[in-house]
């Protein structure tokens, strides 16, 4: 809200001083559908918001946040959004249903997804998860686990050798309140969430999908088919791409100030400074490491997240391999 007051009265001096010079130019509107709620994870979009990188793009630009009801593909299929955050499962997965999203630039390098369990549940590697209760997200956050479990070979129906599945809520209560010995985790957000509840990295086994091979990209972003045929929207996405990455590397370079900056950006006031540094900092983890820079999405790790939805029993994500799925060609003409 403090963010919104601020910008009414900015507008209302504008409107006051300059109307007609806002008569004879206009930056090009575009909208943004985040993920989730306003929070660190996004802190590239709301830096560049901030700091006026957008603006420098002759761009008016919307950020949307997210939430547990609000569904990105949904939204720009309804003409709500003109890009999205989506992680790849969910939207290839979208694709293959008749929805042609396409993904014009990759933001998160590695995945920041994990199952974090109890050292006391007497889970120390993969397979002591056998016989355990696990927490798991589900609408579309559930396909790493599934593939890992059908790489371990573990069923998932609760039967005798197998696991049991316990649909969590986002949040980290089931650890805690003992109906299950794992919880699904973010490393930026969740994780955290279980050492500020008392527990202590030493009590807690850690595993992430990153390196148990079924990692999956999260946070690309995506537009769709039919706008990409527009060359004017195309030239928009490359100018909100180009803003966007420097966005994100201003954040990952200041990761304290853009902490304050989402903050000043979350109307809900339910996010602390010293969660959304901690946020901050490593989601700068996961967005480096890209021999390319932030921004490309590398053919060979689309390769490996298509090969891991595809894999063993982790239908139902896609059931072909797609095509016209990613493109460089808003990346190229951001000249990143």
């Amino acid at each position: 809200m403090k963010k919104s007051i601020r910008s009414l009265i900015a507008g209302c001096t504008l409107a006051c001083s300059a109307v007609s010079a806002s008569l004879v130019h206009a930056a090009d509107p575009l909208t943004l559908q985040l993920k989730w709620v306003t929070q660190a994870q996004f802190a590239g979009y709301y830096v560049a918001l901030e700091k006026g990188f957008y603006e420098e793009e002759d761009l008016d630009m919307t950020i949307k946040p997210g939430g547990p009801d609000i569904a990105p593909p949904q939204v720009i299929a309804g003409g709500g959004a003109d890009v999205i955050v989506e992680w790849m499962p969910a939207a290839l997965a979208s694709r293959e249903k008749g929805l042609p999203l396409v993904n014009i630039g990759q933001v998160f390098n590695k995945s920041g997804m994990m199952l974090t369990c109890l050292k006391s549940s007497g889970i120390e590697k993969p397979m002591d998860v056998k016989g355990k209760t696990l927490g798991v997200w589900f609408f579309g956050n559930e396909y790493p686990f599934l593939a890992w479990m059908s790489k371990l070979g573990l069923p998932t129906d609760g039967s005798e050798g197998g696991v049991t599945v316990l649909k969590q809520g986002f949040n980290v209560d089931p650890i805690f309140q003992g109906q299950a010995d794992c919880v699904s985790t973010m490393v930026y957000n969740e994780y955290g969430q279980v050492l500020d509840g008392g527990l202590t990295p030493e009590e807690l086994t850690v595993f992430s999908y990153q390196d148990q091979g079924v990692a999956m990209l999260e946070d690309g972003l995506y537009t769709t088919e039919a706008k990409l045929k527009d060359p004017a929207m195309v030239d928009k996405l490359a100018r909100f791409l180009k803003a966007s990455v420097k966005g994100w590397e201003w954040a990952a370079k200041y990761p304290e100030e853009a902490a304050e900056i989402v903050l000043e950006y979350d109307d809900t006031g339910a996010q602390t400074l010293e969660h959304q540094v901690r946020m901050a900092k490593a989601v700068a983890q996961l967005i480096a490491g890209n021999p390319q820079g932030v921004g490309y999405l590398d053919p060979a790790a689309y390769e490996r997240t298509v090969d891991v939805l595809m894999s063993g029993e982790s239908a139902p994500v896609i059931t072909k391999k797609p095509t016209g799925a990613w493109t460089h060609d808003v990346y190229e003409k951001a000249g990143l």
